[in-house]
């Protein structure tokens, strides 16, 4: 038990300093949004909006149900079902507190390649969204109440009023540390203890013989394909099945189809977008994700770049004093989160 507990607290410890900078990125990107943006970048047709969807979605911090409403509200808003389905897939597989955390647990080759991966795999499935609803009608969903986000804290962002660069920043300081958090903190602490637990049971290199290759990318596909996990939380499970032998192609598969798929996010897709559209939103990222494994790891052979080399001298980049105390500053705002989060488990 004692073990398990210091696995945990070790991979807590390497990720607390990143989630800060990473959720107060996000915040700042929330605050300083203009408003309407979106639904003005992002209501064109054709190939232009898909790469743009793709791009704008990226660094948003709206976790993988909290994109919901806001992929709805820009379809009401003219956005076409391929610009709609590219920024339903970036949008969750990466942001800046998922790239922050992954230079700490996975190391600076996968903190670059899981964003440029979620990019791409956002675009093709965007493209091949276009070319199997061509001829279909298009036209914007028409408008009924607002969808509800089934994170633990309100997605949407909030309608902005005037308020100064001071006030703006403030605000998405406490945005950070009250409604993102309160977006992961569950499922970073199921990730952190997944985590733990694996490193405890699992011997190090012991998936060395399974954990490579199409097989084991179809295996992390088909696993992360029906399963709810935010980018954030889905990093220290990457780590740990790296760790174990599963190598870095197999878990990006696990990282760009965790986020991106669940069967909120499907039944969505289904409902508004139309059967083609989810054919293409499904076949998109599993193709687009096992083609970036399968380079990945051909990348790193040619390359003779060891991931776990990176994972290790990535750990040693940041001092013990400022690992425990981001550890210790985070860990009140984590706690109310997930207090915050039974209690409304509890009521419903």
């Amino acid at each position: 038990m004692s073990e398990f507990f210091n696995e945990t607290l070790a991979m807590y410890l390497e990720a607390a300093p990143w989630l800060i900078l990473g959720v107060v990125a996000a915040g700042l990107v929330h605050a300083f949004m203009p408003d309407g943006m979106l639904g003005r970048w992002l209501g064109g047709r054709g190939v232009g909006a898909v790469v743009k969807a793709a791009l704008v979605g990226a660094p948003l911090p709206l976790c993988s149900c909290g994109v919901l409403p806001a992929a709805v509200g820009l379809r009401r808003e003219g956005a076409s079902k391929a610009a709609t389905v590219a920024f339903l897939i970036s949008t969750p597989e990466t942001g800046p507190d998922s790239v922050a955390v992954s230079y700490a647990l996975l190391g600076p080759v996968m903190a670059v390649v899981r964003p440029v991966a979620a990019v791409l795999s956002a675009i093709f499935a965007g493209l091949l969204t276009l070319a199997m609803t061509r001829g279909e009608v298009d036209a914007p969903i028409a408008a009924s109440p607002p969808a509800k986000s089934c994170c633990s804290g309100s997605c949407a962002a909030p309608a902005k009023v005037e308020r100064s660069a001071v006030q703006r920043a403030l605000g998405g300081l406490r945005y950070a540390f009250t409604d993102i958090l309160d977006d992961i903190a569950l499922w970073l602490a199921i990730g952190l203890v997944v985590a733990g637990a694996m490193a405890v049971l699992v011997p190090p290199q012991g998936l060395a013989e399974y954990g490579s290759g199409f097989g084991a990318m179809v295996v992390m596909l088909a696993v992360g394909v029906p399963l709810y996990v935010c980018a954030t939380a889905s990093t220290p499970i990457a780590a740990a099945l790296i760790a174990a032998g599963v190598s870095p192609g197999a878990a990006l598969v696990f990282l760009l189809a965790g986020p991106a798929t669940n069967l909120a996010t499907l039944g969505v897709v289904g409902k508004d977008l139309g059967a083609r559209a989810l054919v293409a939103y499904l076949g998109g990222i599993a193709l687009s994700s096992l083609a970036c494994g399968l380079l990945l790891d051909a990348g790193l052979a040619a390359w003779d770049i060891d991931v776990q080399v990176q994972i290790d001298a990535a750990a040693e980049t940041v001092p013990e004093v400022v690992k425990w105390a981001s550890a210790l500053l985070l860990a009140p705002f984590f706690a109310l989160s997930l207090a915050k989060e039974a209690k409304k488990r509890l009521t419903h």
